[in-house]
Parts: C-alpha cells; structure tokens; sequence
C-alpha cells in the first residue's frame, strides 16, 4: 500500500527514508519549506544513509507533501529511492526544524559532484551594492564545491576544508534562515570570513598589496603563463592567440603536439570558432561544465597557431568558477550586472591541466610552487584547500549522442546504477587512463581520471582516491579485480591488498572489461556479443590482443575471433612509430625491399627492413589501434607520435574534412587467421589524395567489421552487440557502426556514462568480478 492509498485519518505521522545524492544540495531546507507550506511539524536531518525525516500533520497534507518530494527535488539533487514508515502521532511536535546530523552508522549516501555556480550568485558577485561582489568564493545549496572539498560523511561543514573559514556573523544569519538559499550551504562564505585569492610570483613570493585578478589579467596580457587554482587543482592558462605563449607553454610543459583545451566567456565567442549544435550548447552550459570536443571552423589553425592544429576538433568549456567569471569581468572592464557575459567579446584562454610530466594535477599551493615553478611566471592562488585532486571531465558528440572522453570533475562521484545487488568489490582498473571502481548494493562508483600509472606521483595519487573514496562509502572490499597483466601497478596493488584483507583477488581480460563495462551501464543480463576495438591489452594467450570479438556471458568469456595480427617491429616502440607498423604492412603485401627508400628519414628503416624481410619470428598484435598506426604511416600523416593515438586522431580529422565516401569493396578479407584488412592498406600504399584515402580506410573498416560481426552474431545466435575500446572514440567510426549494425537488426550498446576507452576498464572489472564463483561463493 503506498501513501496516497492510505485512510485518511485526522492525523497522522510517518518517517521517511531518502537516499540518493541529497546533502550537500539544498535538501534539508527544502523539506524545510515543504513542510512548512504544507503545515506539517516534524524534523529533518543528514545521517549516514541519507536524509531523514519526520512529518505529522493532516493526511491530505502529507499526501500533498508527497507528491511534490518526488518531482521538485532541488537541481542538483537526486532521490534513489523513498521508504515511508507509518507511526503513532505523538504529542509535543509543535513546529518544523533541521535537526544536527546523526552521525552513526555506515554510509549511504554521497555528497554531490561540483557544480558551476548558479546564475543567482553570479548576479551577486556582478552587483556593486552586493557584499559579495567582485568575490571568487561565492556559492550556495545549488552550486559550488561539494567532492573536491569533502573529507568524509555526512556531508557537514566540519568534514570540508571550509572548517578552517569560521562564519562571520552575517554569513552565520544567512546559514541559519530557512528562507535564505544559503540556508545550510556548507561552504558559505563571504570576503570578510571566507577564502582569498593571492597572487605569487615564478619563486612562490607573494605579491603583497597586489589586486590579484588585475595581476592576471594584465599578465595574460602580456603573453604570460599564469598558474591559476581551480576546484580540483591548478590550470596553467595563456593567451591562446598568442603563438609564442603557446609555444612557450609547450616547451615548458614537454607537451609538443597534444591540443590544448581553451576557456571562453560564452556561447557567443565559440561561435566563430566551432560548429555547435543544440546538445553541445546545452552540455557546455550545464552545471558540470566539461570540456566539449567541438569540429573545428576552418580557420581556427590561423586564428588560434599552435592550440590543435591538424585535429579535427576543438576542445572548449565555459567558465565554472566564479574565479573563472572574474577573470573574464576583469578583461571585460568590470562592467556592473551580468547582461555583458552574453554579448562580450571573450578572449580565448589555454586552460590546460597543470600535471608537468604526466604527472598528477597539481592541486597544493607549495606543490604548485615546487612544480611549476619552471612552467608558470606567475600564480594565482587561494587559500582554501583542495581535499580531492579532480581534473576537468572531456565529451564528444558521437552520432547523435554524447560520449565520454574522460570522466571527472561534474560526474564523480556520481553513482552508475547497476541491475543487482552485490558484493563490494574494489577494482582498480590497468594501467593507462586509470580509474577505480567501487561497487555499494546495486550501485557502482568509478573515480576520477587519475592517469598513467607510471611514476611514483600518480600511484600515490591512485593510493589516495582508493583511500579517500572507501573512506567517503565507508565500506571495505571483499573482493578485488585488476587486469591480467601481472606487471601493472594497479595489478600489484590489488593482490597485496586482497591478501591484506584475506579476500578472493580476480584477474580480468582487458577486452572481457571493455565490454563488460558497456554491459554494466546497460544493466544488461545474458550473452551478447563484444566487438572490442582498442590500443592493446595482454590476452589469455599471452599476445597482445585489440580487435577482438567474444562472446560475454557475465564472467565467463570467449574469443571467437579477431584481427588478424600485425608484425610489431620494436615491440612497444611500434605502438609509438606508425612508420614501423606501416613498414609491417609493406612487408605482409610483399613490398619490404621499399621499407627503407619510403622511410629513408627514420634512422632505424634499414634494419627494420632486414628484421621483416629476414623471415625472422616477430611478435603481433591484433590492435585495431595498430592497424590506424600502418593507415597513417603508410599516408605519411604520422610518422612517430607525440601522444597516445595522435595517428589515428590525424586520420579522423582527414575523413572528417572529405566527408563521407564508399568502402573499397575488395578492402578486407573473412580467413581463418581473422578479419583481414591488408587489402585496405594496398590501396593506401598507393594513394595520392589523402583525405580521399582516409574517408574510404574509415569506410572499408566499418563495412568489414560489420560484416565480421554479423557472421558471428549468426553463427552464435546473438541479437545484442556491445561496443567497447579506445577505436571508438573515433566519431568516424563509432557512427557508421552504430547506424550499420542496428540497420541489420542487431540491439547496439554503447558507453555512455562511462569512456569506452581504459577509463571505463574498472566499471567493467567489478561487473565481471561480481558475478564470478569466488564472489558468489
């Protein structure tokens, strides 16, 4: 019997249970005023598991009460579910109040993710007679910093690193008036009692008497690189149609081809920049803010020298802060009101990670002194501390949907619902792009981005979100999952925890994890087909497996197929050198002898030549990846890489300014050795128009892995196909699959909360790990 079927009796009382993300969001309060508006005595507070609740009052009025706690949840709010427990009314209950938290009990619940701030406190920091104008800390219960300032549950003031900001009497008033949207806004603050901004110089010596934000500016300016401090850790920021800032900043941070993300003030000064559609406007407005990859106009490699040039995409975000918001009032002339930011002229800010080296995102005032002091000539800084280090979250418009890129800041530490409940497993991702995953009932929790694990900063820092985020859900893993390769960090990590914890610890198939990770998010249950399309990852035969079909059936898997394999001249090396892996495929069509004519500016082409020619055993690999690495080697657009994937991102960006074109119909093979797609690669050897080549490559490989996954899908008698890897982040290739595979009938999952890349690996391990006998049993 649900509450509105009740009997209406004169009165009547009930507790309710919510959980979901509810603190930390402008809940209590708005209990507060229902109840009030509703005439209903009773309390509401934050515990472990959630909000809390007490009403009393008329059964019509708690049936009303009801029915609006369901469907005007604040913004930012999100109910998971709702338990009324009917009870004797009592006596005594004269009013409605927010009681202190009840802090006993395991966790719950979760905080909310950062939020950009709300329109209402912009208007407060653009008004001159506003006490918080011209203020970089300005938030309340629907905006503002809520993961990366949390130290643990319930989400209390006292828990975030606004302990150390005592209120001043009028931010107390603010706190404590239920009419006020500050009411219980845990990082409320003011200029006379919260947070300030500083301004150092390269040496970490602060600027005494310095307007910081004018500093800024003036530096930007002036072709300056500026450190500047964010929610989850510092940007480096420069002019970005300034060529020699950008190249400076490219030298310094080691970073010599990669695209830079820009910041701009507004819709308005994107236009001219990239192409927008209706979802990519409302994605670079909405509260989380990420980095959208938008195409590219035409002229932006003149406008902008240096930013992307040669990618086809352009990444872009819209200030979140409202240090950012000032930064643009600043150029703007510090106009009075918000009616500028709509039609002001903004300039085009670098706002790349500050991580030098690979390393993890510099978040600490000291540390960002220490290590940038070589990269930044100044620093804009401020004195409220980062607790959670969390870099900026990526998308791309994929076909008609939203895709990430990287997931982080905006999402974490959003939940992803699963389709059971389970036990609590810990699974610690590979080695590129690595997140953690930590599954709660039938919820499953990934981490930020935390990088490459391969310096000792970034493990510490895997260290710290595994710690931080078990602290934060208040569980304790009883089974561990990792990658099967046994030399990753995060696969050592996990067996010596696991036998710390005395707790089963479950190897899982890099591939088996991409798929499974689509399955998860979908809440999909029995077998279905997997088209893995990824970089690399070690095979239950010891290869190096990448374009792979299996069969997936919760933790059992099956390679039924698979690319077939490339020679890998210089084993890792190759997966860096599209000239290597082109010089494979010249040697498996039989024109080796050419290897070291066509390559004759690589060192190293002449004894790769002997080594293909020389009928020696050279180990392959059947990564898609490698297969994009000899497409644009042989198209001479890629010869060695300055980043992951670089090759292939080249690639896209020619078949994207062709536009779409026919598959060579002789372009791949079905043999008993795998998908072929050697054929595909002889027309390239001799291609003369290479955006031509590059559209009709794109649309031979879609044509032969649709082909190839229809005879399986047939052969095994299955209707549903999930796609899983880094290849399909290529938009390229993801939308004609999609469109294909589904025109043929089959059910196409995709990742859409989660990367299809090695981001999305943990979510995948802990849905393998989940259902594997050791867990059961």
């Amino acid at each position: 019997m649900t509450l509105l079927e009740a009997p209406v009796t004169s009165l009547a009382q009930h507790r309710v249970r919510v959980r979901g993300v509810v603190q930390g969001v402008g809940f209590r309060p708005w209990i507060w005023r229902l109840a009030h508006e509703h005439g209903l005595r009773g309390w509401v507070r934050n515990d472990a598991e959630g909000v809390e609740i007490l009403l009393q009052g008329e059964h019509a009025a708690i049936a009303a009460f009801a029915l609006r706690l369901e469907h005007e949840a604040p913004p930012l709010a999100r109910i998971d579910t709702l338990h009324w427990a009917s009870q004797a009314p009592q006596a005594g209950l004269h009013d409605f109040a927010i009681l202190a938290s009840a802090h006993h009990g395991t966790a719950r619940t979760l905080i909310s993710h950062d939020s950009a701030v709300c329109p209402d406190c912009l208007a407060e920091i653009f008004d001159p007679n506003a006490r918080r104008w011209r203020y970089a800390f300005s938030n309340c219960t629907h905006c503002g910093p809520r993961y990366t300032i949390t130290r643990g549950i319930p989400y209390d003031r006292a828990r975030t690193s606004m302990a150390a900001f005592p209120m001043c009497a009028a931010c107390a008033a603010e706190y404590a008036d239920p009419g006020d949207r500050r009411f219980h806004a845990e990082p409320i603050a003011c200029p006379i009692c919260g947070p300030r901004l500083g301004w150092l110089d390269a040496h970490g010596h602060a600027q005494d008497g310095t307007d910081a934000l004018q500093a800024a500016v003036a530096a930007l300016r002036a072709g300056a690189i500026v450190a500047i401090k964010g929610l989850g850790g510092f940007h480096l920021a420069c002019d970005a149609r300034n060529a020699d800032a950008v190249q400076r900043l490219r030298q310094r941070k080691q970073r010599e081809m990669k695209p830079f993300a820009l910041m701009l003030a507004n819709l308005h000064s994107i236009e001219p920049l990239a192409l927008l559609d209706a979802d990519e406007r409302a994605r670079l407005q909405s509260p989380e803010r990420p980095i959208a990859l938008l195409r590219k106009r035409g002229r932006v490699d003149a406008l902008l020298p240096g930013v992307c040039d040669g990618m086809a995409w352009l990444g872009v975000m819209l200030p979140y802060t409202p240090l950012h918001y000032l930064l643009f009032h600043e150029y703007a002339g510090r106009p009075a009101g918000s009616t500028w930011l709509d039609a002001f002229d903004s300039p085009a800010l670098v706002m790349t990670s500050a991580n030098p080296c690979g390393e993890p995102l510099v978040a600490d005032n000291a540390e960002a002194v220490r290590r940038l002091g070589g990269i930044a000539d100044a620093l804009l800084v401020h004195d409220r501390a980062i607790v959670v280090r969390c870099d900026d979250s990526v998308l791309q418009h994929a076909g008609g949907q939203m895709q990430f890129v990287r997931r982080a800041r905006g999402y974490v530490p959003r939940a992803i619902r699963l389709q059971a409940d389970g036990p609590v497993v810990l699974a610690v991702g590979a080695h590129l792009k690595n997140t953690l995953c930590i599954t709660r009932g039938d919820e499953a929790f990934i981490s930020q981005h935390i990088g490459t694990l391969d310096n000792a900063a970034t493990r510490a820092m895997f260290d710290e979100v595994a710690q931080h985020l078990l602290g934060l859900l208040q569980v304790q893993p009883v089974v561990l999952a990792h990658d099967l390769h046994p030399d990753f960090h995060s696969t050592r990590y996990a067996q010596t925890l696991a036998a710390r914890l005395d707790v089963p610890c479950i190897a899982v198939q890099h591939h088996h994890a991409h798929i499974a990770a689509v399955a998860a998010e979908h809440r999909h249950s029995g077998p279905l087909l997997g088209l893995a399309l990824d970089g690399v990852g070690l095979g239950t035969d010891g290869g190096a497996w990448g374009g792979e079909l299996l069969r997936i059936d919760g933790a059992h898997c099956e390679r039924i197929d698979h690319l077939r394999a490339l020679a890998l001249p210089g084993g890792d090396r190759a997966a860096r050198e599209p000239w290597r892996m082109a010089a494979a495929a010249l040697a498996a069509m039989g024109h080796g002898d050419t290897i070291a004519r066509r390559f004759a500016g690589q060192p190293q082409a002449l004894a790769v030549q002997r080594w293909l020619t020389s009928g020696a055993a050279i180990p392959g690999s059947s990564s898609l990846g490698r297969w994009f690495d000899a497409a644009a080697g042989l198209l001479g657009i890629c010869a060695v890489m300055d980043f992951e994937a670089e090759a292939a991102m080249r690639l896209e960006a020619l078949a994207l300014r062709h536009g779409p074109a026919q598959p060579w119909h002789d372009g791949f093979r079905i043999t008993r050795d795998g998908l072929d797609l050697l054929p595909a690669l002889q027309h390239l050897h001799s291609a003369t128009d290479t955006a031509e080549a590059a559209a009709r490559f794109h649309a031979t490989l879609a044509a032969a892995l649709v082909a190839w996954s229809l005879q399986a899908a047939q052969a095994h008698d299955l209707g549903v196909i999930a796609l899983g890897g880094g290849c399909l982040l290529n938009t390229v290739l993801a939308t004609m699959l999609r469109a294909q595979l589904a025109a043929h009938g089959l059910l196409v999952l995709e990742a859409q909360q989660v990367p299809p890349n090695d981001g999305g690996l943990s979510l995948g391990q802990a849905w393998v790990a989940r259902q594997h006998p050791a867990s059961i049993h």
